[in-house]
């Protein structure tokens, strides 16, 4: 339940394009990722021009990586290291002001969901991030209700026994304003997240603990800076513009770009329904 880039956790198998002409260009990309603490296994495939990375590490530390040897790469898609497709999910979030920034999200197994993402444009430090009841975005971060809490339960963190399920607790930013996280959690579901919303506050979340009238509700993390809808994602071994729109959500390929539907309203899924 990390909720920082340190390197630990579970595995989890990115895909990427990374451009390469020859072999110098795959011995550059082996080379780029050799010896990295959390880079578990590597495979380049020359002739599809692509790199899968076995990884505990953030998506953007390993993009990071790839593209240090001089080469661009897009991450095309990630899945868990037993490659077993229990779902994945994707939140391209925006706002009125500079914050903006991507949000995935990978069911591991039953029981634990990775989260991880990259959010550029805040100020330095630490910042709430929730999941959100509605996917509801018409009037920006505001229409997007309150954290999911189908349990009736109090605001509280993210390893806390009682909690919003939304609770995903903070983020930190570095000097430049970038926050790159990754965490796993043991009670959200990404059948039950699609077609819901993340958003990322202005402060930190005070996890329920702060006495503020309002810590037990939102963790009196201020203003909702920037939010997005979290759409079903192609996963590993897909192409994302195969997804089809289903159940009136909005969905989007990996590099941003929306395919259809104004977002969910209603309860979440079940887990046969997110399966189908």
């Amino acid at each position: 339940m990390a909720s920082d880039s340190d390197g630990r956790g579970a595995a989890c198998t990115l895909e990427f394009a990374v451009q390469m002409t020859c072999q110098s260009c795959v011995d550059a990309v082996r080379a780029s990722l050799q010896g990295v603490a959390g880079i578990l296994s590597v495979e380049v495939h020359l002739e599809k021009q692509m790199v899968l990375v076995q990884t505990t590490l953030p998506s953007q530390e390993v993009q990071a990586l790839l593209e240090d040897s001089g080469r661009q790469a897009v991450l095309k898609g990630m899945g868990s290291s037993l490659l077993e497709n229990l779902g994945a999910a994707v939140a391209i979030l925006g706002g009125p002001g500079p914050v903006q920034g991507v949000v995935r999200f990978l069911q591991l197994s039953p029981e634990r969901c990775l989260i991880e993402g990259t959010i550029d444009g805040l100020e330095p430090g630490l910042h709430g991030l929730h999941v959100h009841q509605f996917g509801d975005l018409t009037e920006d971060c505001s229409s997007c209700g309150d954290h999911f809490n189908p349990d009736g339960t109090s605001h509280g963190g993210p390893q806390d026994p009682e909690r919003h399920r939304g609770d995903l607790g903070n983020i930190k930013a570095d000097g430049d304003g970038r926050a790159s996280f990754r965490m796993e959690d043991w009670q959200l579901k990404v059948w039950d997240v699609i077609g819901r919303s993340v958003v990322v506050d202005e402060r930190e979340d005070d996890l329920g603990r702060g006495g503020h009238p309002l810590s037990k509700i939102s963790g009196n993390s201020g203003e909702r800076l920037a939010c997005g809808i979290i759409a079903r994602s192609a996963g590993l071994f897909q192409n994302p513009k195969q997804i089809c729109a289903c159940d009136g959500l909005t969905l989007w390929e990996e590099r941003g770009r929306p395919i259809a539907g104004p977002g969910r309203k209603e309860p979440a899924q079940t887990p046969a329904q997110a399966h189908l």
